[in-house]
């Protein structure tokens, strides 16, 4: 198997630069008129899936919204996650996972190796108990050829309470980046990415010299536009992968309309 790094490249090459967002929470579901309930939110995501999956590089399940819906929202998950493989897009699994130790391999294991039915492309991790803790995700990244997109700058408010606080060397949002920097250069994988939120006026930290992937949530409802990713990330902008969930999926069922909404979203970014 290829690199993510040059999976992820290859693909937006071909498809733009656009992650769709796979998140079947309660209100869309009713929209949608499914039931709340792990077989709505298995309808939900997997005709997200199939009506976009030729059209978009990247989905990205957030797996709470199946989680919810305990064991068969869990299985629900891995089907979706096998239709994502089968379209030939790449799936960014939405866990936020951060702990320590064996627990920590346990994550790991279960979201990036292969064999495992919830094994992605890529998933999101935590640095916040250390960033030395995430080194069983970023093994097995390494091992097996996939993606690990570490929390630097979120797109929430209240994140910039530690995310710019002051260390005696710089920032921890700096030193999140500088190691995950490290990393990749030690590797030469370019695994590691990072989540940098794109609802922010200015970004308070300096990605000059991160060479790996960037996503950006808060696109659309959280208030990010694709219109401003330019101008917030300079010169790493084409690493960015902008993140789009509730304003691709409130388009939707209608396969039709759903497909409509991407393409404008990629005819604005460009594409």
């Amino acid at each position: 198997m290829t690199s993510y790094w040059r999976r992820l490249r290859e693909v937006v090459s071909q498809r733009g630069a656009l992650c769709v967002g796979v998140d079947p929470h309660a209100s869309l579901l009713k929209a949608w008129g499914l039931e709340v309930n792990a077989a709505g939110a298995e309808r939900c995501a997997r005709t997200l899936v199939e009506a976009l999956g030729d059209q978009v590089a990247v989905f990205e399940p957030q797996s709470a919204f199946f989680e919810a819906h305990g064991s068969a929202g869990v299985a629900a998950l891995e089907r979706v996650l096998a239709d994502i493989a089968g379209t030939g897009a790449l799936s960014i699994l939405d866990v936020k996972r951060g702990d320590i130790g064996s627990t920590m391999e346990a994550y790991a294991d279960a979201y990036l190796a292969d064999g495992s039915p919830l094994a992605a492309d890529a998933i999101t991790v935590s640095p916040y108990l250390g960033f030395g803790s995430l080194a069983p995700a970023f093994e097995r990244a390494h091992r097996y050829e996939r993606g690990v997109y570490v929390l630097a700058r979120t797109s929430n408010p209240e994140g910039a309470g530690v995310q710019l606080a002051l260390t005696q060397d710089a920032s921890v949002v700096q030193s999140i980046i500088d190691a995950a920097t490290e990393v990749n250069h030690a590797s030469r994988q370019k695994a590691i990415g990072l989540v940098v939120g794109g609802t922010h006026d200015s970004l308070g930290c300096d990605l000059a010299d991160f060479n790996g992937s960037i996503l950006v949530p808060g696109i659309g409802v959280q208030g990010g536009r694709l219109e401003d990713l330019p101008g917030l990330f300079g010169e790493v902008v084409d690493q960015v992968l902008p993140s789009v969930s509730r304003g691709v999926i409130s388009a939707g069922p209608d396969a039709s309309a759903l497909r409509a909404k991407v393409a404008e979203l990629l005819r604005r970014e460009g594409h």
